[in-house]
Formats: structure tokens, C-alpha cells, sequence
């Protein structure tokens, strides 16, 4: 073999189709991007639109709704307790809060409060200090000789619109910044005329 008959594997590289050059190749005049139009250029993607038609995402009818106000809770289930105090990442001695939660790992950021669920089997005695629970593990809590306190959650923030004020106050403040105009205020006098010069 000598280097001038070396050469790549077939099929290893792929023609360049070569576009525009005559009718006959298959691929002349509009190179295979059909005619003309939007659709022909390079770049486009008319995601979701069906020629004029009613889309498919309005068609469909909506259903529930996001509440802006739902409480975001970290469930933590009686069982993951039990084998936290079981590793020696709790401690049964005081009372199992948020925080406590947080240093052994339970939950990673508290957020509008912890609910404890009943899932698992917990055989120490503890006293919870939780925001909510289900009735499963208030009764397997109690049955273990523990109790469950609930603390009421801490009111949560109104929203604000990115400049740190909230969005009601904010609309409240632009209304009462407008000039009002005062009650029985004098009409604007109108222009004096002046008398016209007699032609003689």
C-alpha cells in the first residue's frame, strides 16, 4: 500500500449536496425548500400554529388553577424520624421542631412549615412541633408515648412586583399620585375679545 491509495472507509464522508445548479440535479431553483414564503427562509419554526385554525391549546378547555396562596409544606414522615434518632442524627431528649429537622437533614430548607405524615413505624417517645400532621401520625405518635404540638404558621409575605413593593399598594400609590381636581372649582374664564375696529 502506498499513501496515494489511502483512502476513508465507504460511506466514512458524505457528499455536499450542491443546490441551485439547474433543474436537472433535483435540487435547482428553490433547492428543495418548496417555494416562497416564511417557511423558506432558514431559521424558522412556527411552533403551534395550524394555518389560521383555531391551535390545539385553545381548542382544549382549562380546568383548576394555581393558587398564588397554597401553603408549600415539607412532609416528613414519622418513619424517616425514627431512623434519624435510630443514626443518631436527633435527639429524643428535646422537642422535634423545623430547626431540629434541619441540622439532621430531614428537610433541606424550611419552607412554609413541616407536616407530619404517618408513613413508617416510630417506636421512641418524642414531642413534635410541627405545623400540620395527618391523623395516621398523631395516633402512632401517641400510641409511642409522644405528642404532637401544632404551631401556627407564620403569615407569609404579599407578592411584590420585582421592586420590592407590593403590587396593590403599588397600583393604590400611582391613583392617589394623580392631581384630582378640587370640588367647585372656577371654570376657565374665556379670552376677552377684543372690540373690532369700526370701518369708517
Amino acid at each position: 500500500m502506498r499513501l496515494n491509495e489511502i483512502s476513508d472507509r465507504p460511506g466514512a464522508t458524505k457528499a455536499k449536496k450542491r443546490l441551485g445548479r439547474g433543474l436537472g440535479s433535483g435540487l435547482g431553483k428553490t433547492s428543495g425548500r418548496g417555494q416562497k414564503g416564511q417557511k423558506s427562509r432558514t431559521g424558522v419554526a412556527v411552533k403551534g400554529f395550524e394555518g389560521g385554525q383555531m391551535p390545539l391549546h385553545r381548542r382544549l378547555p382549562k380546568r383548576g388553577f394555581n393558587n398564588i396562596f397554597a401553603n408549600d409544606f415539607n412532609e416528613v414522615n414519622i418513619g424517616r424520624v425514627q431512623a434519624a434518632i435510630d443514626a443518631g442524627k436527633l435527639d429524643a431528649k428535646g422537642p422535634i421542631t423545623v430547626q431540629a429537622l434541619l441540622e439532621a437533614g430531614l428537610i433541606r430548607r424550611a419552607r412554609d412549615g413541616v407536616r407530619l405524615l404517618g408513613q413508617g413505624e416510630i417506636k421512641t417517645k418524642l414531642a413534635f412541633e410541627v405545623t400540620g400532621a395527618s391523623s395516621g401520625a398523631v395516633k402512632a405518635v401517641e400510641a409511642a408515648g409522644g405528642s404532637v404540638t401544632m404551631t401556627p404558621m407564620p403569615r407569609r409575605e404579599a407578592k411584590t412586583d420585582g421592586k420590592g413593593k407590593p403590587k396593590k399598594d403599588r397600583i393604590a400609590a400611582a391613583k392617589s399620585a394623580k392631581p384630582k381636581k378640587a370640588a367647585g372649582a372656577p371654570a376657565k374664564k374665556a379670552a376677552a375679545k377684543k372690540p373690532r375696529a369700526k370701518k369708517d
